[in-house]
């Protein structure tokens, strides 16, 4: 922190004397104020500064608009410093070489800096320490000879809380700016599925980038002349309209193309078979614990998806899984294989799906290689036809998955362990069709953790694990059947909200399941968004007893998580960003552990659905 305060206190200290010598200079040439012409050619060169376009025209690591507390208008600048991120905010403006600029703008929050740079002479900062209450910030600069762009921000600093900014402006002569680009054309539509739809268009001279618009509504921007719009609903028509953008502004619309959506592949009772609400539990199949065994055919029928639990490597990069199950003298009330066949067939006549959960707390699985990736295609596809099962459950935790340093885009992988993993699941579900049921059982670590940091970060040195099963979930969340994250074990994550919520109670569960069912932006980069899943997609994941892992919480608060999610109501200090009544239901460690405890969980869910 005495680093900052030097840095900045080094234009603070100058700017007394400059006004001085500029208005000796003045003086000294018979000129007491600008010429009526000069105050004509000053203008606000800021766009937005006011917040009022939420953040167009403004790129931010870790910022939102909000409605309070604002200095004027409506919204205002909220941003919220975190780990190697002071949350800057900024934007690239024309300037004329040469020339004088006041920078300035209303803060709010605990050191908070308001400065420029690029200036081609000295780059400026002023920022205050502590203002409960609105304060302006001001400070000035030249431009040097050949300076035509200047690059203006605000930001925080790290780990001192959420700051606000609004009614940034810099004044001064404007520079050349040219021209707005042409309006694009040659958009066309693409493949088209039941939650996304690819576009393409013409490229545009002068062009740096494009704007995609949804229904009237501007849902991102693009370098390229291509892009899927996703997490949309399944049988539903959308229209669609691109913008050309560059330095000096943006195109007209371009003409309007429609597309609908293909119908979801489990409308109608299709190829999931699930329950509108379904209960998920892991069995523990391979081993026994203080829970107890359970035998297959005592699953009572209220759960309609028995994870096994585990399918392990024979080594961490092998990718060479095996299922063994638990052996007499760790288990001695197991079933012979051929009644735990038997058992796995008769739940299915009934309705019920069985697969098998890959990985666990033990089970680390990294397909560094190709060879790893297709051991694990046909070691599990051994286990699913030996047993008959329905499909499989990823629960990949520790240091299964991690991002390499270059790998900084969800939507366009790299790192070897996740494009191998999504190939094999590709292959996996080729292979058995539509009926195969695939289920995903995260850590917040590897999901929610990803608003605020994926992988090494910008800078480096974040923890290259976190956000890491994003481009997991995104690239197969046409063939996910459900994805639990695990809302227990869990450190405090941020939500939508930009507070942090711990575990404990129905909060915790309504704030991680609403940034899966809103879609959030990754690493705060608010051009690069996580689409939203489709509510039937989502379960939420919580321990079964108190004995089954740290987060537990009492049935009532399952049930406020439940009622605020599913009808707005209950909702403590947490807002949803929707009502969500089609949520599939509610995952839990584990099956045994709640039979230990009496089938609490279990008993709840069946009184609350049923």
């Amino acid at each position: 922190m005495e680093r900052a305060r030097l840095e900045s206190a080094r234009p603070l200290a100058r700017r007394p004397l400059v006004t001085l010598l500029t208005a000796a200079a003045l003086a000294a040439s018979g000129l007491t104020a600008l010429t009526s012409a000069a105050r004509a050619a000053d203008a606000d060169l800021a766009r937005n500064g006011g917040f009022e376009s939420a953040l167009d025209g403004w790129t931010c690591t870790a910022g939102t608009t909000v409605t309070s507390p604002v200095h004027s208008g409506a919204t205002a600048l909220k941003a919220t410093p975190a780990g190697a991120d002071n949350a800057r905010c900024a934007q690239t403006v024309s300037v004329k070489p040469d020339s004088q600029y006041t920078l300035s703008g209303y803060v709010q929050g605990t050191y908070v800096y308001l400065g420029a740079s690029g200036t081609g002479t000295t780059d400026v900062s002023t920022w205050a320490q502590s203002t409960p209450d609105w304060q302006q910030l001001t400070t000035t600069f030249r431009t040097g000879p050949s300076t035509t762009k200047v690059t203006i921000y605000t930001h925080g600093w790290y780990g001192t809380g959420a700051y606000h900014a609004d009614d940034i402006s810099l004044i001064g002569p404007g520079g050349e700016t040219g021209q707005p680009p042409a309006a694009p054309g040659g958009l066309k539509t693409g493949s088209v599925t039941s939650s996304a739809v690819a576009l393409s268009w013409s490229p545009v001279p002068g062009a740096t980038g494009y704007a995609v618009y949804r229904d009237g509504t501007r849902v991102s921007t693009v370098t390229g002349t291509s892009t899927t719009v996703s997490g949309l609903t399944p049988s539903t028509a959308y229209s669609f309209q691109v913008t050309a953008v560059n330095d000096a502004g943006e195109s007209a619309r371009s003409a309007t193309v429609t597309a609908t959506t293909a119908q979801r592949p489990d409308d109608g009772g299709g190829s999931s078979g699930l329950p509108a609400h379904a209960l998920v539990g892991y069995l523990h199949a391979s081993f026994a614990n203080g829970s107890g065994y359970t035998r297959m055919a005592d699953v009572p029928d209220s759960w309609d998806v028995i994870d096994l639990a585990f399918g392990e490597p024979t080594s961490v990069t092998s990718g060479d899984i095996r299922f063994e199950r638990c052996p007499v003298a760790e288990c001695p009330n197991v079933e012979s294989d051929a009644e735990f066949k038997a058992a796995i067939k008769a739940k299915q006549a009934a309705g019920k799906k069985v697969l098998i959960s890959i990985g666990g707390q033990n089970g680390q699985v990294q397909l560094t290689g190709t060879a790893a990736r297709d051991k694990f295609v046909s070691s599990v596809s051994a286990i699913i036809d030996e047993y008959g099962l329905d499909g499989l459950d990823i629960d990949f935790e520790g240091h299964s998955l991690s991002l390499n340093a270059d790998d900084t885009d969800f939507k366009n992988p790299k790192t070897p362990v996740i494009v191998n993993l999504i190939s094999a699941v590709k292959t996996l579900k080729a292979k058995y069709g539509d009926d195969f049921v695939l289920t995903m059982a995260p850590e917040t670590f590897f999901v929610q953790l990803g608003y605020q940091y994926y992988g090494t970060g910008k800078w480096g040195g974040q923890d290259p694990r976190a956000g890491a099963y994003l481009p997991v979930i995104h690239a197969l969340r046409d063939d996910l059947t459900l994805l639990h994250v695990q809302d227990y074990n869990s450190g405090s994550i941020m939500g939508l909200d930009n507070q942090y919520h711990s575990m404990g109670g129905a909060d915790f569960h309504i704030a991680m399941t609403d940034m899966l069912l809103t879609g959030f932006p990754v690493a705060g980069d608010a051009n690069n968004v996580f689409p939203p899943l489709r509510p039937d997609q989502v379960a939420i994941g919580m321990p079964a007893s108190t004995q089954a892992g740290n987060g537990h919480v009492s049935s009532a608060e399952v049930n406020k998580a439940l009622n605020c999610l599913t009808k707005k109501t209950d909702c403590g200090s947490y807002a949803t960003h929707g009502t969500w009544p089609d949520l599939r239901g509610l995952m839990t460690w584990s099956i045994n552990w709640d039979r230990y405890s009496n089938w609490e969980f279990q008993k709840n869910f069946d009184a609350y659905f049923g």
